[in-house]
This record gives structure tokens, C-alpha cells and sequence, in this order.
């Protein structure tokens, strides 16, 4: 019996222990604090936009960080890199939560469940994504009625930038089809914090219009503003309903009706574009 045994726990061990890599992979990941009354969006608050790297010292890169974010994307800073690429999605649905963070509107999947996309070779699974409103980025000195982030991380321990962000730009129109299908659960949800199951949901429904974007390194929005994310914003500017985006503002607390961080220095940062099938002049 001792020897059956033993290739038994040998085989076993390796499985273990790359079960033991993901976790602690995955529990060590910067991640957007989800407790709202630790910060706000008021200004001249004490909890405000000012403040938010001295209310915490793991938080310092909101006032000390060179590569904040969100910044204003403007055209005459844009270098056309071709090489870039198209944007390579492979989502899938899956089981997703609706939550009031008191910020913001978030809709969460289970890490790996829904699929990724591929940055320079590295896969990003989509972990989940929310709303600001106005836009957090500008394009040109203009902000618009509001900005969707879908937030990717990377299970690569060795990967030295794990935060992949790709932001959506809306202004008002037509509703937008995505959040057509959560508004009613949104709705239950205002001034109140806490989550909702939504069963199967299709990140594929989530519509990024053309391929042409633009890229830069900068830092999460919100504390405790992780520097090294890697940012994808689409250039075409999708539709909302005006009632959509007032339904998002009613859902949160009234400080974060306007729950957008004010614009950051570039400090030099280079911002890439990738137009395909166009001149390579800047837009």
C-alpha cells in the first residue's frame, strides 16, 4: 500500500502548488478600494481629490505618483505607433454582481470566468467594470457625459504591469444597449449600498465601436491610485440616454453624483495611438 500511495501524493503536489501560485497571485493584486467613506469627490473636502495621498500612507501615490491618471488626451501629444495593433478580446459570458460601492456602479465577474484580452503578448482577464460620470479622461480639453473602465489584471506573478484598463468614452443620445439591460436592477440599488446577482451576463454586449485608440501608463482613479496601469481608450465616442447616466448619479450617494477625479499632469508621458488604414498623422 505505501508504495501505491506515493506516486499518488507526487502527482498531486504539483497541481497544488500551482493552485497556491494563482491565489496568492490573485490576493496580492492592487485593487480600487471598495469602501466608500474612506474617500470622496468634493472639493475642498478633507476626504477630497486633494487629500486622498494623506489619508493613508499606502495611498501616497494619489499625491506623490508622476503617472497619474486620468489625463487629458491631447492630439498635439499623440505618436501614431502602428506596430500597436488591433485590441485581442476573447470574452465569454458569465455570472456577474452588481454592486453600489457608494462611488460608483459596478458590475463584477469572477477573475478568469469571462475571458481576457492580449497586451503585447500578455493576457489580462476582465475582472469587472464601472461608470464615471463626467468622464474621468478628456479628449482635446473635452470631457464627456461619461466614461465605462473595464478592468483586466494579469495572473503573471512576473508580469510587471498587472493592471490593464480599457476605457469607453459616451456622450448623451441614444441609450446605450449594455446598460439598458441593468438599469432596473440599478434602480433598486440607489442610496443603497450592497450588491445584486444578475446571473449570466455577455461582456460581449459591452460595445467598443472602432478599433482605433489610444494608449498611455498611468494609475488607477481612485485610491490607492496603483501606478503602472496600462490605459486603452477607445477613440469612438459612444451613446447614453440622459436618463441612464441620471439614473447612475441617483444609484450612488449624492457627494458622487459627480464621481470623476480631476485631471492629472502628463510629466512627459508619451500617449500612442493605433489608427489602422490611416495616414500616421496625429488626429
Amino acid at each position: 500500500m505505501k508504495n501505491r500511495s506515493k506516486p499518488i501524493l507526487f502527482s498531486a503536489f504539483p497541481l497544488l502548488f500551482l493552485l497556491a501560485l494563482v491565489s496568492t497571485a490573485t490576493s496580492t493584486m492592487p485593487v480600487e478600494v471598495e469602501d466608500e467613506r474612506e474617500f470622496d469627490y468634493i472639493a475642498g473636502s478633507e476626504k477630497g481629490p486633494a487629500h486622498w495621498g494623506e489619508l493613508r500612507k499606502e495611498w501616497e501615490a494619489c499625491k506623490k505618483g508622476g503617472m497619474q491618471s486620468p489625463i487629458d488626451l491631447s492630439s498635439q501629444r499623440v505618436k501614431v505607433i502602428p506596430k500597436l495593433g488591433e485590441i485581442e478580446r476573447s470574452y465569454k459570458p458569465g455570472n456577474a454582481t452588481l454592486k453600489n460601492r457608494g462611488h460608483d456602479i459596478s458590475l463584477q465577474w469572477d477573475l478568469g470566468n469571462v475571458g481576457s484580452i492580449k497586451i503585447n503578448g500578455t493576457e489580462y482577464f476582465l475582472q469587472q467594470c464601472h461608470w464615471h460620470s463626467p468622464s474621468e479622461h478628456s479628449i482635446n480639453g473635452r470631457r464627456y457625459a461619461l466614461e465605462m473602465h473595464m478592468v483586466h489584471v494579469s495572473t503573471d506573478p512576473d508580469v510587471k504591469n498587472s493592471i490593464a484598463v480599457v476605457g469607453l468614452l459616451y456622450k448623451t443620445g441614444v441609450p446605450d444597449a449594455f446598460l439598458s439591460k441593468l438599469m432596473g436592477n440599478v434602480g433598486s440599488m440607489v442610496d443603497k449600498e450592497g450588491e445584486r446577482k444578475m446571473g449570466v451576463i455577455d461582456p460581449r454586449g459591452i460595445k467598443m465601436g472602432g478599433k482605433n485608440y489610444l494608449r498611455y501608463m498611468g494609475s488607477l482613479t481612485v485610491p490607492p491610485c496603483t501606478e503602472g496601469v496600462i490605459w486603452t481608450i477607445n477613440k469612438k465616442i459612444g451613446t447614453v440616454s440622459k436618463d441612464q447616466i441620471k439614473l447612475l448619479q441617483e444609484a450612488v450617494h449624492d457627494y458622487a453624483e459627480k464621481n470623476a477625479r480631476p485631471l492629472q499632469q502628463l510629466n512627459k508621458r508619451e500617449i500612442h495611438t493605433y489608427q489602422p488604414n490611416e495616414a500616421a498623422t496625429p488626429t
